[in-house]
């Protein structure tokens, strides 16, 4: 899942792979604005088949935080 994630964030974002680890934080590390933040979640619901509100994409801190919620809905689906 991180790997998917971390693609993802490459191609949305244009984060350098290199600073892209479980632990970075979104905002402050690799600079997901709200801008990002919506094309990630259009992404992510797309490549995953899932529905993500943008209320809980706003309280999620790290790529961790993100690959969890990922497993969770899919596992829900």
């Amino acid at each position: 899942m991180f790997e998917q994630i971390k693609n993802l964030l490459i191609e949305c974002a244009n984060v350098d792979e290199n600073m892209i680890t479980p632990d970075a934080r979104l905002k402050e590390d690799l600079g997901i604005d709200s801008l990002y933040a919506v094309e990630l979640i259009l992404e992510l619901e797309t490549k995953f088949e899932i529905k993500i509100e943008w209320e809980t994409m706003q309280s999620l801190q790290t790529v961790n935080d993100v690959c969890n919620l990922v497993s969770e809905k899919i596992k829900n689906r």
